[in-house]
């Protein structure tokens, strides 16, 4: 079978793949969620959804860095991989070999084209469809909210890197609501400085707790950088998860437990 993977790559894959491996966290709980079962033989060391395949499937790596011998050893037939999350020096050397098939997700509307697509892709559609429309509906009902409270969003520290604009979590920001103060950084993930944050003068400061830990601890460094700036910290996993946790992201949002 023929797909087209989201960067515009023609893929020659198994109609119907029984030995599968994904490379990406969000993607490895969404082929758990569309019931691939023992059809994925292979995860990476971040993997951590769901905790059963976490403690079983065979992990071939991380996301940056791929044990080739790992992955060679599980006899794949198809490897799901990312374009942002994945190391292009090791999709290309895995894509002389297997069939690799890769997304690249930048917001909403591309996250569901990605479920839909891996839904074809393994012959899970009548569970990828629906779960697809039931996200898009549970974003919907969140309303049209217009931009209102500025934000900074953290998602490191030594040195610390904030999202930019061309990025999932900067669209799921702008659907809740909030208006990103790095939107209009060139690069996507850039590094600031204490200054700087402070220039940019966000009316809110978030702290994800994913990549990097972030913890109330870190609240009076930020206090310091901002004084009477509110600081909150918020699920990583519901902001840069884009297969089947968008589900949770919607009720999360809807909540505003982060304003």
């Amino acid at each position: 079978m023929l797909s087209t993977d989201q960067i515009g790559r023609q893929v020659e894959t198994p109609a119907s793949p029984q030995r599968i491996i994904s490379l990406v966290p969000s993607q490895t709980e969404l082929l758990h969620d569309l019931g691939l079962g023992e059809r994925v033989v292979g995860i990476t060391k971040f993997c951590v959804h769901p905790e059963a395949w976490f403690r079983t499937k065979t992990r071939v790596g991380g996301t940056k860095k791929v044990d080739l011998e790992k992955v060679r050893g599980l006899k794949p037939d198809l490897i799901i991989g990312n374009k942002e999350e994945n190391d292009k020096s090791d999709i290309e050397t895995l894509a002389m070999e297997y069939p690799v098939w890769i997304s690249d997700v930048r917001d909403l509307p591309s996250a569901l084209d990605m479920i839909r697509r891996v839904g074809e892709l393994t012959g899970t559609s009548p569970k990828a469809e629906p779960l697809a429309q039931a996200i898009g509906s549970a974003f919907a009902s969140l309303g049209n909210l217009e931009p209102g409270c500025s934000v900074a969003y953290l998602i490191w520290r030594g040195p610390y890197m904030v999202a930019g604009g061309d990025t999932f979590v900067n669209d799921l920001l702008n659907r809740c609501g909030l208006t990103n103060v790095f939107a209009d950084r060139i690069d996507r993930y850039p590094e600031i400085t204490a200054r700087e944050l402070a220039a940019a003068d966000p009316e809110l400061i978030l702290l994800s707790s994913e990549p990097y830990p972030f913890a109330e601890k870190h609240f009076s460094e930020f206090n310091m950088i901002c004084p009477g700036t509110p600081v909150r910290i918020v699920d990583g996993e519901l902001f840069s998860w884009y297969g089947s946790r968008l589900l949770r992201s919607a009720e999360y949002f809807s909540g505003r437990l982060f304003v």
